[in-house]
């Protein structure tokens, strides 16, 4: 841990620390911390604006919390060498937001689409008010800060040869972020699981189009950042 940088190594373990704190709470108490701290849509009445930024450090699984954080250990902490750590958590928080905000686009487009002339909605094994409904389309986790992380790494050592399992040859991590975005993409469509996939996109727009902007304002010292 004395190796991982500043921003990195805090990012892991409040992370940790919030998983570990929502089962604790769950199991003493049968409190739902993401039920406060989720991101929830928001035209539903639990919705709040804060939530946006708390709900990337929360997560609804074990295996959900590792795996972001093995992607914020592995590729975070390149970028946070490269870029400083203020740079870093500047980028971190943006796609995580940004994610948040396309995760809610999305949402009322389906709402819109498919909800919207209904006062209540059959769960099959009971039937829900809108807004009982609507607030359970709660969003957790930092996957979007972590695709824009993959994004960051794959735009600044796209050169950079790197395992996906399975696949039993390294490839260029341009084409690994390219690979991942089309997976989100098609799965995004294809709506198989309850996995925000276009809030992982809104990470990588989110992550590309601030590494652009930085790519093309100028220093105070004439140089560009990369």
């Amino acid at each position: 841990m004395n190796n991982i940088p500043t921003i990195t190594k805090n990012l892991l373990i409040i992370n940790v620390l919030m998983y570990l704190a929502t089962v604790v709470l769950q199991m003493r108490f049968g409190i739902e911390l993401s039920d406060y701290l989720g991101l929830h849509f928001f035209m539903a009445s639990d919705f709040k604006v804060w939530q946006l930024f708390t709900y990337m450090f929360m997560h609804g699984s074990f295996m959900h919390v590792f795996f972001n954080m093995f992607a914020v250990w592995m590729f975070g902490r390149i970028l946070e060498q490269m870029w400083g750590k203020e740079r870093f958590l500047f980028f971190y928080l943006v796609c995580g937001i940004g994610a948040g905000l396309v995760q809610e686009l999305v949402q009322f487009v389906e709402y819109e689409m498919t909800l919207s002339q209904y006062q209540m909605v059959d769960m099959g094994y009971t039937k829900l008010s809108m807004d009982d409904y609507l607030n359970l389309l709660t969003t957790v986790g930092a996957s979007g800060s972590v695709y824009g992380i993959l994004l960051g790494f794959g735009m600044t050592f796209p050169e950079e040869r790197i395992f996906i399992f399975p696949l039993p040859i390294p490839i260029k991590a341009k084409y690994f972020v390219v690979i991942y975005a089309i997976v989100e993409l098609l799965e995004g469509f294809a709506q198989f699981d309850n996995i925000a996939h276009f809030a992982h996109l809104g990470g990588m727009i989110f992550g590309y189009l601030l590494i652009r902007y930085w790519r093309n304002r100028r220093n105070s010292n004439g140089y560009y950042y990369q």
